[in-house]
């Protein structure tokens, strides 16, 4: 993900706190732990080559990549479905692949629908896209949708309208990237009422260049971040312990659902920072997440 990325040497001076908890939260989360709450920690893409070797084995051809890659996450943010709308027939193959496992896809809406002219008008390719990815059935997480860079708080009716339309028995996210839906409060507020009050998430996007996107808000209690890291920076680990302790006390406080996306400007050291992420979580949170698996190198006699 290029969003919000800074140069290599500016990374020491950026802030990367994370706000104070809302007082907004208060409405969404009960202030207890949830009895079983769910925990999923995946990356955005399956297909790296960069992997193969690493974490999928040597030669490993393309098209077995999901079906290694399930072996190590517990579920994936699918911008694959950003860029095509697939039919049920095509999610139906990916969908075997998670067959017995606790596994869970979460597919992007269609650029097509969220990037491209009005929203007023996609009735029939929104419909077509929610017809595909359907067949993952029990395997389908949450869907999110994201508007562009350029959607500004002006189109506010156009978005509230369309998110309106969407099927209220499937669960959405929102993500907006304008400043201006964070940095007016009045503004930032409607927002985040609104999602409350249609039970659509709002998505957490942490990364380097725009740190208003990490915004803390919770509008159910579920959340779904977009975690972008610098290759392995040192400033990687110490965010991550962060977020860590953010994610525990939104678990000790009732978190039913949560997602987190690992994302990388290099994606090839996303297994690398994704096991010290888990390894916090399990340590911290008492969970049992799985994590990547490296493979075993051969030893090599000189």
């Amino acid at each position: 993900m290029e969003f919000g990325r800074v140069p290599e040497n500016e990374l020491s001076s950026i802030d990367f706190s994370l706000p104070k908890e809302p007082t907004f939260n208060k409405q969404v989360l009960k202030g207890k732990p949830h009895k079983h709450p769910k925990v999923y920690v995946g990356c955005a893409k399956w297909g790296r080559t960069e992997w193969v070797g690493k974490i999928y084995p040597p030669k490993t051809k393309e098209k077995d990549f999901l079906q290694h890659y399930v072996q190590h996450y517990n579920c994936i943010e699918l911008n694959a479905t950003h860029y095509k709308v697939y039919d049920e027939k095509a999610i139906a193959k990916w969908d075997e692949k998670a067959k017995g496992k606790d596994f869970l896809f979460c597919p992007k809406m269609y650029k097509g629908v969220t990037h491209f002219g009005s929203l007023s008008n996609k009735q029939f390719i929104s419909d077509e896209f929610l017809k595909g990815v359907s067949a993952f059935k029990e395997h389908l997480g949450p869907i999110f949708v994201q508007v562009s860079d350029a959607f500004t708080p002006k189109r506010k009716t156009e978005l509230f309208s369309y998110l309106q339309s969407l099927p209220t028995d499937l669960q959405f996210f929102l993500e907006v990237r304008h400043p201006d839906w964070f940095g007016v409060d009045a503004i930032r507020e409607e927002l985040f009422s609104f999602l409350k009050d249609h039970n659509i998430g709002a998505v957490i996007t942490d990364t380097a260049g725009r740190r208003d996107c990490a915004h803390m808000y919770l509008t159910v209690p579920k959340t779904f971040i977009r975690y972008v890291g610098n290759s392995l920076h040192p400033s990687d680990y110490t965010r991550i312990d962060t977020w860590v302790k953010r994610m525990k006390h939104w678990l000790d406080k009732g978190m039913e659902e949560l997602y987190f996306f690992m994302h990388m400007h290099n994606e090839a050291t996303s297994p690398e920072l994704t096991v010290y992420l888990v390894d916090q979580m399990n340590k911290e949170c008492g969970l049992n997440l799985t994590k990547p698996t490296f493979v075993e190198k051969p030893n090599t006699l000189f």
